[in-house]
């Protein structure tokens, strides 16, 4: 298994982890995975480990591990996004 740095957030501090995407792109994401399978109508947007965008659903018993994108739930995203605070 491929063993993930974790690191901080510069601007809100909270725990993240970088996983490249199947485009090649870093992507911050929370650092704590949510065990899911996938679920083309679920409710939960994840990032696999191998760097894949998935719809799922939590499933405590599936062995599949989503991250949920840190631009989802950081406060200053969008400066990010922008470049702002680059």
């Amino acid at each position: 298994m491929t063993r993930y740095g974790i690191s901080r957030c510069k601007t809100c501090g909270k725990e993240i982890i970088w996983i490249k995407t199947t485009a090649g792109k870093n992507m911050p994401c929370d650092a704590g995975g949510i065990l899911c399978r996938p679920d083309k109508q679920g409710d939960l947007t994840l990032v696999t480990r191998d760097g894949k965008t998935i719809r799922a659903v939590k499933d405590e018993t599936s062995e599949l591990v989503g991250y949920t994108s840190h631009f989802a739930t950081c406060p200053a995203a969008n400066g990010w996004r922008k470049g702002v605070n680059r």
